[in-house]
This record gives structure tokens, sequence and C-alpha cells, in this order.
């Protein structure tokens, strides 16, 4: 959601702003703008509604140049789509780009209104940069201390990044609980809210913090603290090549994303997986055992897909621990009363580590007796993962696509492993051994599949043109199901829900016809016959079936087999998880849907 660049440089900086914001398209966003100070010391802004590509033609029309400016990718949450919400929003001479949420902005709007000031937008963001020339003119204080004077009035998440034109030679960054990173050039420096916007110029950063003022110039660098004192933050150097996030052969990121499974998930595996086929995590260090041991009880909370993940991961960890586990939807443990169980150990899971529902479970969780949380993510250094004790990382490799694949089944993957450690500590024969053995299977089972994929892209054009569809599965299958009705529904727009088998009778069957389609997961396990009775009650209605299994049995003609091969009984989720994406994938394919930026969505969800 939202994405912000801003640089200063000594050369032009309108190149760099306009690709850095195409980068951040996949972040998801409905307008973009960006603002400069010209070489005649004037603001220069251009704003408008829709894609960057017309952003960019709007600037290559003006020819303009300028070493010190910001850009913004908006996704609306203070007022509607228009080119008046869109960023930069300017006060004067205070220039001001913004992520995240102000919640006192009502108040600060109202008082402001009384000093003479007019708003021109109905956002948050406008409210700040009003704001901020208030308390200049009134205090006379430079920018920075203008700002450190501000921040208190200002509540909510939220990062910025604010130019005085009265003082072109310096940006001042602003970080509040929601992410900023600076990266470091030769005689230039950059901001942005995501290392992708600037790859192909640096490989250099350095994490704000929250609280963090950063004082940004040509060849100096100033970071201070909530206190007002200048602190160091550690110089990081970013492992990922630029190249990895281009689509290269791929139609879609999300199709190269599919294709990247077997290679993410050895990334995940290695260095993990020992000869004698058990589990090491050496980055938890030397305390995991003692406190892995400790547990009675796992609550898990995470959003979309991630909460999809942690659903298959109750059924692992209650029948091959013995583990109690609760798995919660973040935003509804944020917005209730809390008890937390007898030696509960919570872990949440975002592939950002910035989604602001779980960043907010984990800080409430804080106040409560868990026995310590850990995070599993894909990015190393996230607030997410700043802020937990612990952290396992799914290193996935950068995810474009909004509709998370590869994030889902190293998520999996990592839950998987920590399933099999916990076995091992609690002393059940052989669990951590056969999860290991099936484990090293997975990548090649899942490059099986995607070998095959034509007979799914064959189902894809016999469904493309349904309105609803259901998915069902039982046991751990059912989050496989609700995955699978998800990623449909983000990028083909058709209504798809998913249901635990057994609970057809209770209301869905209601809705069978001949024209709404039911996927069946069925894989051949000791749920079989309980799932070939679903499939009888739903064909005797007229419905219209497709079962994905590696078994085929005998039934009406409207009964359709999706024949996959055999696989190991640890993995099966995961691998079941690949035909579902394909099928997703095909389906918005045929309908000609913008497959990796489906409407309304974001790919990193930082505001509540």
């Amino acid at each position: 959601m939202c994405g912000i660049i801003a640089a200063i440089t000594q050369r032009n900086i309108i190149d760099i702003l306009t690709k850095g914001l195409k980068k951040l398209e996949y972040r998801g966003y409905d307008s973009s703008g960006l603002a400069i100070i010209n070489n005649e010391k004037n603001i220069v802004r251009i704003r408008c509604v829709g894609k960057v590509n017309k952003l960019i033609n709007k600037v290559n029309k003006k020819k303009i140049f300028g070493t010190i400016g910001v850009a913004h990718t908006r996704w609306a949450t203070h007022g509607i789509v228009s080119k008046e919400n869109t960023h930069p929003h300017i006060s004067s001479n205070i220039i001001v780009v913004h992520n995240g949420i102000l919640e006192n902005d009502a108040l600060l709007r109202d008082f402001l209104k009384t000093q003479g000031y007019i708003f021109r937008s109905n956002t948050d963001t406008e409210v700040i940069a009003h704001l901020l020339h208030w308390e200049q003119n009134k205090t006379k204080h430079s920018i920075k201390n203008v700002i450190q004077d501000s921040v208190n009035k200002l509540h909510g998440n939220y990062s910025m990044v604010v130019i005085d034109k009265n003082n072109p030679l310096e940006l001042i960054a602003v970080c509040s609980k929601s992410p900023l990173i600076i990266g470091l050039g030769i005689g230039e420096n950059f901001i942005a809210s995501d290392q992708i916007a600037l790859l192909n110029i640096t490989k250099r950063f350095m994490y704000l913090e929250d609280g963090d003022i950063a004082v940004i110039k040509k060849k100096d660098i100033n970071i201070f603290n909530k206190n007002d004192f200048i602190i160091h933050r550690k110089e990081i150097f970013s492992n990922i090549k630029y190249k990895t996030v281009k689509k290269g052969k791929y139609r879609h990121y999300m199709e190269k994303e599919i294709y990247e499974q077997p290679v993410s998930i050895k990334n995940t595996l290695e260095n993990r997986l020992n000869k004698n086929n058990t589990i090491n995590f050496l980055e938890l260090g030397k305390q995991e055992d003692v406190l892995f041991c400790k547990i009675e009880h796992i609550h898990i909370v995470a959003c979309g897909t991630s909460y999809n993940a942690a659903m298959v991961s109750k059924y692992w960890f209650e029948s091959l621990t013995n583990t109690p586990c609760d798995v919660e939807i973040a935003s509804e443990f944020s917005s209730r009363t809390l008890a937390a169980r007898k030696n509960s150990f919570l872990i949440t899971i975002s592939q950002s580590g910035e989604t602001a529902d779980t960043l907010s479970a984990l800080r409430q969780s804080k106040k409560l007796k868990y026995l310590g949380n850990l995070t599993i993510c894909n990015m190393e250094g996230s607030t997410l993962v700043k802020e937990s004790d612990y952290y396992l990382s799914t290193n996935a490799g950068i995810e474009i696509g909004v509709a998370s694949t590869k994030s889902f089944t190293t998520q999996l993957t990592v839950l998987l492993m920590l399933v099999a450690k916990i076995a091992n500590l609690k002393k059940i024969n052989n669990i951590e051994k056969k999860i290991v053995k099936n484990l090293n299977m997975l990548p090649n089972r899942i490059t099986e599949i995607l070998e095959n994929k034509q007979l799914i892209k064959n189902i894809a054009t016999q469904l493309f043109n349904k309105k609803h569809m259901l998915f069902i599965g039982r046991g751990e299958y059912y989050p496989i199901a609700m995955e699978g009705a998800l990623k449909l529904k983000e990028i083909s727009y058709i209504h798809a829900e998913a249901y635990a088998a057994g609970e057809l009778k209770h209301g869905p069957l209601a809705l069978i016809d001949k024209d709404i389609p039911v996927i069946v997961i069925a894989p051949k396990n000791t749920l079989l016959e309980k799932i070939k009775k679903n499939i009888k009650e739903i064909s005797s209605r007229s419905g219209l079936i497709y079962v994905f299994s590696d078994q085929t049995f005998n039934y009406e003609e409207n009964v359709n087999f999706i024949t996959l091969p055999y696989v190991e009984t640890f993995i099966a989720p995961i691998f079941y998880t690949i035909p579902l994406q394909l099928l997703a994938y095909y389906i918005a394919l045929n309908k000609n849907k913008n497959i990796d930026k489906p409407r309304h969505l974001a790919k990193s969800v930082t505001v509540e």
C-alpha cells in the first residue's frame, strides 16, 4: 500500500523517481505524483489518477529538471481517488508525501482551519503539510526542528518525507511504525518505502526505526532518535539481484513466481536439513530447544494467505506434535479482550513483515504472558522481524504479484520444519525423520506438476466464464481449499468460497446446480471415503464437479478428474496448492484480467 521514493543527487532525479514508482506499482495504488525543486528554486508538482505510465507521459512532456524531489503512489484511505487527493501535498514552501494513517487528522484539520488554512483535499497528508507550515511560521525553527516539535501532535502509524523549498539541500524522513529505508549512494542518497524501488541504483541500505528522524543530504546523513540524539543505524548490503524482479520469459510476475517455487523451497530448506534427517534452526540461537520444550500451546496470528498457511499448520501441530494450536485473523486478535493460555507461544506470519494488523497484534501480545513470540517472514529488515523475539525467514525471494504464491508454499515449508523440530523435542518417534525425507522430495514433486500444466489450462477454458465457484476439502485440505478460492477471487474476480466438505449439508448444498462448479481436493488419505460421500451428494444434485486427486473412482458424467501424481503424505497439502494456483492463473488469463495488480488490492497492507 502506498509507495514512497525520494532522492537528493547531483544529477537530474526525474528518471530515478519515475522508475522507482514503476517498481512500487506492485504494492497497490490508484494514483501517483511527484514534486521537485527546479533550478529556479520553484516547486514543480505533477499528479494524476491511474497508472504510473500516465504520470510518466505527463512528466516527459514537461521536460523538468531537479536534483531533489519526492514521488508517491497512493492507495486511497482518506478521501476518494482524485487528483486533488493525490500526493505530494504542499503548504506554501512545505512538500510532504506520507504512508500510513493519521488518527487525529479531523481535530488538527479543524484547528488549522481556524488559523486560516484552506484545504484542497480530504487527505490526512495535507493536514501534516499545513501543520508543519504553521509550526515553522510560529517558531521560525529549521524544518528538522519543526518536525520534531510536530510529531507528538500526530497520532497513528505513519512514515513521511518532507522537503522545505527554502532549504532545498536536504530531505527529512520520519519513521513512526511504518517502514522507510535510506539508500546510500556516492554523492547522492535516496529514501524509499521498499528497497525494490532502489535496487537498480544502490545495494546499500539503512532501515529507519520507530521514532527516527533522518536529515539526508547529498553527502551526509544524520539520524536522530526520539530524544534528539544522533544515532547510527546498521548499513545492510542487499543480495537481491535486480534481474530477479523482472518478468523475464514469463507473461506475468504471478506466473514467474509460481514457476519459481521449486527453487524458492530449496532456498527455504537450505542449511536447515541435516544429513541425519533432522532439522536445525541456527538463526534461533542456542536456547531454541529449551524454549520449545516449554510450549504447551501455540497461538498463530496472520492475515489473508498467511492465515491460510497458519490454518494448515494447526492440523500439523495438533496431529503430529500433540500441541494444541489456535489460529486467529490478526484484525480480530487486536480488536477483542485477550487471555493468553498457560505456556502459550505466539507465532506471527507475514510475507512483507509490514502487515499493519499483524504488527498491531504482536504489540498487543507483549502485554500478555506468552512464553515468547516468533515471526515467519520473507523480509529480513521488516518491522515485524525487528519487533519479534525470534525470526524464521522463508527465503522465498522477492514476490511482486499481489496474489501470493511462493510466499504461501515457503511459509508452509517453514511451518512443517517447525512441526518436525517440536515433534523431535517431544520425543515423538520418527516424525522428524519422515518429514525431512518428505521435504527433500518437495521441489521435485512441484516441478512434476508444473511440467504438466496443460491439463489445468484445459480446465480453465471450461470454467473462466462462470460467476461462482465452490472449493471443498477435509482436514488440512480445507485451508488449501480456502487458499484456492482466495487466489481465484483475487485475480479473476469470480466469486469463490471454500467450505469444509462436511459442512455441505449445513447450507452450501442449497447453492448446488449445474452452473456452479465445485472444486474438490481429494488425495488418498484416511478421509478419502468421507469426501467420496460428499462428491456423491453434489453429483446427485447435478453439480458440476472437478476432483483434484491421485485416485480415480466411478461417478456420473458431471464428475471430472484431474489426476495428479502420488505425493508423500506430509508434503501433499503444499503440493496440492500448485494446481489451484495454476487454475486461478489460467482462468484470469482467459478473462484478460490484470493478474499482477488486481483492482482494489495491495501487496503490502500497511494500514489497519
